[in-house]
């Protein structure tokens, strides 16, 4: 008997849990907002389900009797029935959770909350020997790819505003600061910094991996940029009074209260305000 393809067929135990998930997931329509954008409960009770049945069920791996395992051999993958029920449930969740993340109404957090369950599930996914070798590489690649562009737009909708803060378009005429426009600047910026954190402290990101990329991509793309232009418009200011009302932040607070983000959390931040007030008055 020459060695074939062969195809496991899902067993009734698990066909009972694929479709039991599908129904919960397609029941579940309630729109109330997870807080701080965190992980659905409804994306851990599924991902956590589907852990259990293949440990409880270790029969239905995916393996070819002549297939090598590498980088998704596509012609066992892609047509195992039991991959096809798994990717119906993945679809519908992920259909859940898009009209989830459009509950909110900060565009910026609902990238959030994607990319906390996104993260969850393929980090789910990826923990799961039976699971990955079912779901295949170019899926998780996928995934990953979706988790990066969910960051792209959370960074566009929240700091690249911030930015715009700091563009020195504008600031000189006839080679000479504009300092009313300077002081406009450094009010907006110090206005919006104030917002945003305000807002993200008490978003929540639990994945510690993806707290500390969030908050360094956001360190790297608004350190420099307000270093810069601090050290070029800040010296219009008097020293003093002046320059307190004006320049609210050096560049080092700025990464201190980074570091407060994501935390769900701003019990702390308060302290740390308390400190910077404190310090700033003895530097005046």
């Amino acid at each position: 008997m020459s060695d074939t393809k062969t195809e496991a067929q899902p067993s009734e135990a698990m066909l009972s849990i694929f479709a039991e998930l599908g129904n919960s997931i397609k029941a579940d329509s309630v729109k109330t907002l997870v807080p701080g954008g965190g992980v659905h409960n409804l994306t851990r009770h599924t991902m956590d389900t589907l852990e259990q049945a293949f440990i409880d069920h270790p029969q239905e791996e995916i393996h070819s009797v002549s297939g090598s395992g590498s980088d998704d051999d596509e012609s066992t993958v892609k047509h195992s029935p039991i991959r096809d029920q798994m990717t119906k449930v993945m679809d519908l969740l992920d259909s859940n959770l898009e009209s989830k993340s459009k509950l909110y109404k900060d565009h910026a957090q609902s990238y959030i909350f994607l990319m906390n369950n996104g993260r969850y599930i393929l980090q789910k996914v990826k923990g799961s020997n039976e699971i990955i070798s079912l779901m295949g590489d170019s899926w998780c690649r996928q995934r990953s790819s979706n988790l990066r562009n969910y960051h792209k737009e959370y960074q566009r909708e929240t700091w690249g505003r911030l930015l715009s803060c700091l563009n020195p378009d504008g600031l000189t005429v006839n080679g000479k600061v504009a300092k009313p426009v300077v002081k406009e600047r450094f009010k907006s910026f110090n206005a919006m910094f104030d917002e945003i954190h305000k807002a993200q402290c008490h978003w929540v990101v639990s994945d510690e991996q993806l707290q500390s990329e969030l908050r360094v991509s956001i360190s790297n793309m608004i350190i420099p940029a307000y270093r810069s232009f601090l050290g070029r418009f800040g010296q219009v200011f008097s020293p003093g009074r002046q320059m307190g009302k004006y320049v609210k932040y050096q560049a080092e607070d700025i990464e201190t209260y980074i570091e407060d983000l994501f935390d769900g959390s701003a019990a702390h931040t308060g302290r740390k305000k308390s400190m910077k007030k404190k310090n700033y008055a003895e530097k005046s």
